[in-house]
């Protein structure tokens, strides 16, 4: 399973969804981040804005909780506090 959070637009966490790996696993070759934004916003429309998080904190510094920032520059989520 992977994770994807929704950001608003001031890098805002909103929720973070569960993804089935079958879902990354597209034939046209495409990363499995790339693929499962578009699936995230063929759900929730296409101007959401969606960052994949891992559970394990395994990239992006810390899994993304709501309320939780994105930052771009270090590629990561932080806890607003």
């Amino acid at each position: 399973m992977a994770h994807f959070a929704e950001l608003d637009d001031t890098s805002k966490v909103l929720r973070v969804i569960v993804v089935n790996n079958e879902v990354l696993n597209n034939a046209e070759g495409l990363d499995g981040e790339a693929t499962g934004i578009a699936f995230c916003q063929s759900l929730y429309g296409e101007n959401t804005m969606w960052r994949q998080t891992s559970y394990n904190a395994n990239f992006r510094e810390n899994f993304a909780g709501i309320g939780f920032l994105y930052d771009p520059i270090r590629d990561g989520f932080f806890s607003p506090l």
